[in-house]
């Protein structure tokens, strides 16, 4: 199965060929001929596995087809995103496969000033990628509209419903047309979710692709059992002993991340935070370092790392054990990507092993216990 047999015309293909791309992925596979002819999906697929192209590229084609028909006025495909790294992910995803299309979008999100985002919008605009604040505060203040949407994607719902969006989006949502099309992405199929998205779906198709209790094979995962108070030692010493060129770290606060990356600099290891108190700026400026490998160590709570979508990522490492199951799916998913293999180290100490213990069930695997360090 090539791009080519799913119907895409040529400017999105020789896009896709310009970064290497031939082969879809199951959740493009099965979505974009349905989506290509209209249709409502309910996607469950983690990250990792392509989503964003999924729904991007039937979009892209089907305003392509809009356009040549003359028909632009207003905004016409909304995809509503938990956090502006996403955002930026997906905009930068559009730009990338609509650079032979004359189909024009923007992104906006909060943190930063709205000069820059309301004057893209006064432009015109085909598509929006926003995040849920944002959005509303920019349609109370009458720069956009959403009467004009024919095509809603609500991406990453599970994260969104975690972050307390569930009446934002609502807000969203009775703004928009009844008669449009619309894609739902969820990580999970959880029973609050469901509900959301059959509130929202008309007959939709559904398309599941590797449950977030799965963990991808080419990921090799390990953990260290290591008291609270030895964890930056450990870490210290992995780091320099290990083949590690590039490492994506989890903890759980936003506190905590800044203490390890003082603890890594003060050492000699180039590290950079990301979190929600940090600039958007600055967080630009990390992950773009992170990305060009200029940083070697990026640290990340779990809410700031959706969208960080980093090519040939060898390690991501669980400093912390997150509370939430599913969520150590999510975490190692940064590696292990597009056929590559990857590794995820996890440090475990006493207080944390009930969530080790979650993880083990929800995963269903042996994970390599490492005896082999100095802080056993």
């Amino acid at each position: 199965m090539t791009f080519s047999n799913l119907n895409l015309i040529e400017p999105l293909i020789a896009a896709l060929s310009k970064k290497g791309y031939t082969e879809p992925t199951p959740i493009q596979e099965q979505s974009i001929p349905h989506l290509l002819q209209g249709k409502d999906i309910f996607g469950c697929a983690q990250t990792g596995t392509g989503k964003t192209a999924a729904f991007a590229l039937p979009i892209l084609q089907l305003l392509d087809a809009k356009k040549t028909q003359g028909n632009r006025t207003g905004i016409k495909a909304l995809i509503l995103a938990p956090t502006r790294e996403l955002a930026l992910q997906i905009s930068a995803n559009f730009t990338e496969y609509g650079t032979n299309l004359g189909i024009r979008h923007t992104t906006v999100f909060g943190g930063v000033s709205q000069g820059a985002q309301v004057s893209a919008l006064r432009k015109g605009v085909d598509i929006l990628v926003a995040t849920p604040g944002r959005l509303l505060d920019l349609m109370q203040q009458g720069f956009i509209k959403l009467n004009t949407i024919e095509i809603f994607v609500l991406d990453e719902a599970d994260r969104m419903l975690d972050m307390g969006f569930i009446n934002d989006i609502k807000k969203v949502i009775a703004k928009l047309p009844e008669k449009r099309q619309t894609m739902f992405f969820s990580a999970t199929a959880a029973p609050e979710i469901m509900k959301l998205a059959n509130t929202i779906l008309n007959n939709p198709v559904s398309v599941s692709v590797t449950p977030v209790s799965s963990t991808a094979n080419l990921v090799k995962q390990s953990v260290y059992y290591v008291k609270k108070e030895d964890k930056r030692g450990l870490l210290k010493h992995i780091l320099k002993h290990e083949s590690i060129e590039h490492a994506l770290i989890f903890t759980r606060t936003k506190r905590g991340a800044d203490k390890v990356v003082k603890e890594l600099n003060s050492n000699g290891i180039k590290a950079e935070a990301i979190h929600g108190n940090k600039s958007q700026n600055a967080r630009e400026r990390a992950l773009k370092g992170f990305k060009d490998r200029t940083i070697r160590i990026l640290v990340a709570t779990d809410i700031a790392s959706r969208g960080i979508d980093v090519d040939k990522l060898s390690h991501v490492i669980n400093y912390e054990i997150p509370e939430v199951a599913e969520t150590y799916v999510h975490r190692i998913g940064r590696t292990g990507r597009a056929g590559l293999s990857g590794i995820a180290l996890s440090f475990c100490t006493n207080e944390e092993k009930p969530y080790w213990k979650d993880i083990n069930k929800l995963i269903n695997k042996n994970i390599e216990v490492v005896t082999a360090h100095p802080f056993v």
